[in-house]
C-alpha cells in the first residue's frame, strides 16, 4: 500500500504552461463556434479509484467515474468516441474551459487534503493537437467539497463553491496558467432553513442540504463587478462587491436575497441581455425569475414557476438550468422524475412552459449545448451515461438522437474546439 504522503502528491501536482480570458461557465465552449475544427469534450466524474485504501465523501453512488474523461465529437450526429481519460480519484464534478480553449480547471469534490480536511482545484493545459490534458498544478479550494468553478470574465481569478464547507473562494490564475493560493475565502453564516420546501410538490420528501450550510454554485455577472453565489441550506443568494485588483470578495448593500424558507437554491444563469436572473430550486422544484439592477447588484424576484408538469407529485430534485444563447428558451433539470424542462422566455422576460423530454438515464445532474447550440449533452449520474439531444430552435424541444455514451457517474461536460492550424 502507497503512503498518504504519494496520494496527496497526485492530489498536488505541478507543471507549468499560460493562460486566456475567462468564460461564461454555462456557455458551450470558448469562443464562436468553428465548424471546421475538431470538437472534444470533457466529462467530469465522480471518481473514487483509491477508495478502498482513501474513501472520497461524494454524492451517492460514489466512485464509478475514473477522472476527466476525453471524447472526439462528431458534430453531425453528436456521437462521442472516447480518446482518453485523465484519471483521478477525487471527484472532478465541475469543470470550466477559458476563453480560448487552452486551459481547463477542476473542482475535485473531496474532503480528504490538508489537516483542515479541504477539497482540491486543479488547473489543466490542453493540448491544441489532441485535446489531451496535462496536469499544471493542484491547491486547497478554501473548503470541503468543492462542487463548482467559474472564471471572471477578466480570466485572472476562479471562483469555488466548496458546498461540504459552507464557503465560497477567490484562487488566482497565474501567467502560467496555473491556479494560486485564495485571495479571498468567505463561509456562509445565518439561520438553516427547514427540512419541508415552501413549494414542494405534494408527498415530497425531497431533502437534500438543510442540515447546514451548502455553498453550491459561484459567478460573477457579465461585467464582473459583482460576484453571487448561492447557499443551498440557507435558502439564499449572496451578492458579493469583486476587487478586480486584489481578488478580494465584500459584501455588498443589499448583500443578498432570501428565496423561500426551504426551497433550497442550487444553480443561477444570467440571460444574455444581462438584466434577467434565473435560479432553479432544488427542493422547491421550481425557477424564479429576478430582475438585475448591474450597477446596484440588486435581485428583484418577479415570477416563479414550477419545474414540473401540473397534477406531479412525490420527490424530486432539481439540478441544472440553461439559458439557450439566442435568449429564448431556458432548460430545467429533475432528478428521480429525470426530465428536462422546457421554458419559453418571453419578451419580457416571463417563463412559459413548453414541456419536456425524457434524460434517457437516472438523475441528470447537468446538461450543456454544444457550441452549435444545436445538441444537447445530458450527464445522468446515477445511469453511467451521458445521452444527446437535438434542440428545435423554433420551439426549443428536445428530440433524443439514439446515442448514449457509457460514463461512470458523469457530472459535467464542457467542449472545446481544438485549433490544429500550424
Amino acid at each position: 500500500m502507497r503512503p498518504i504522503v504519494w496520494l496527496l502528491s497526485v492530489w498536488l501536482g505541478l507543471v507549468v504552461v499560460s493562460a486566456g480570458a475567462g468564460q461564461d461557465p454555462h456557455s458551450p465552449g470558448p469562443g464562436k463556434d468553428q465548424p471546421n475544427r475538431p470538437l472534444m469534450a470533457y466529462v467530469g466524474t465522480f471518481s473514487s479509484p483509491l477508495k478502498d485504501m482513501l474513501p472520497t465523501q461524494v454524492d451517492l453512488p460514489p466512485g464509478d467515474g475514473r477522472g476527466i474523461h476525453v471524447f472526439a465529437v462528431d458534430r453531425q450526429t453528436g456521437q462521442l468516441q472516447e480518446r482518453d481519460v485523465f484519471p483521478l480519484g477525487t471527484s472532478p464534478s465541475c469543470l470550466v474551459v477559458n476563453a480560448d480553449g487552452t486551459r481547463l480547471y477542476s473542482a475535485n469534490e473531496t474532503d480528504r487534503v490538508g489537516a483542515n480536511n479541504h477539497g482540491t482545484v486543479s488547473a489543466y493545459a490542453i493540448d491544441p493537437d489532441s485535446g489531451a490534458l496535462t496536469l499544471l498544478n493542484s491547491v486547497t479550494s478554501g473548503g470541503a467539497g468543492p462542487t463548482y468553478v467559474s472564471l471572471h470574465p477578466n480570466g485572472k481569478f476562479l471562483f469555488v463553491a466548496n458546498y461540504f464547507g459552507g464557503s465560497v473562494a477567490v484562487l488566482p490564475i497565474k501567467s502560467d496558467g496555473t491556479v494560486g493560493e485564495a485571495t479571498s475565502v468567505w463561509e456562509d453564516q445565518g439561520m438553516i432553513g427547514p427540512t419541508k420546501a415552501t413549494n414542494a410538490p405534494p408527498g415530497s420528501f425531497a431533502i437534500s442540504g438543510h442540515d447546514r450550510t451548502h455553498a453550491h454554485m459561484i459567478q460573477a455577472d457579465p461585467a464582473g463587478r459583482f460576484v453571487m453565489h448561492v447557499d443551498l441550506g440557507l435558502d439564499k443568494i449572496f451578492v458579493s462587491r469583486f476587487d478586480q485588483e486584489l481578488g478580494k470578495l465584500t459584501a455588498n448593500e443589499p448583500w443578498g436575497i432570501s428565496l423561500p424558507p426551504g426551497d433550497g437554491p442550487r444553480h443561477f444563469h444570467f440571460h444574455p441581455n444581462g438584466r434577467w436572473f434565473y435560479s432553479v430550486q432544488e427542493e422547491g422544484s421550481t425557477v424564479v425569475l429576478f430582475d438585475y439592477d448591474s450597477t446596484a447588484g440588486k435581485l428583484t424576484s418577479r415570477q416563479t414557476i414550477s419545474t414540473l408538469p401540473p397534477g406531479f407529485a412525490g420527490s424530486n430534485f432539481c439540478s441544472e438550468i440553461l439559458i439557450s444563447p439566442d435568449g429564448k428558451f431556458l432548460y430545467a433539470g429533475n432528478r428521480l422524475y429525470d426530465s428536462i424542462a422546457i421554458f419559453s422566455i418571453g419578451v419580457d422576460g416571463i417563463l412559459s412552459y413548453v414541456g419536456e423530454e425524457w434524460t434517457r438515464g437516472n438523475y441528470p445532474r447537468s446538461f450543456t449545448l454544444d457550441p452549435s447550440g444545436k445538441l444537447l449533452y445530458c450527464c445522468n449520474q446515477r445511469a453511467d451515461n451521458v445521452t444527446v439531444f437535438r434542440v428545435a430552435g423554433d420551439s426549443g424541444r428536445l428530440s433524443f438522437t439514439g446515442h448514449f455514451t457509457p460514463v461512470g457517474n458523469p457530472s459535467h461536460i464542457v467542449f472545446v474546439e481544438l485549433d490544429q492550424r500550424k
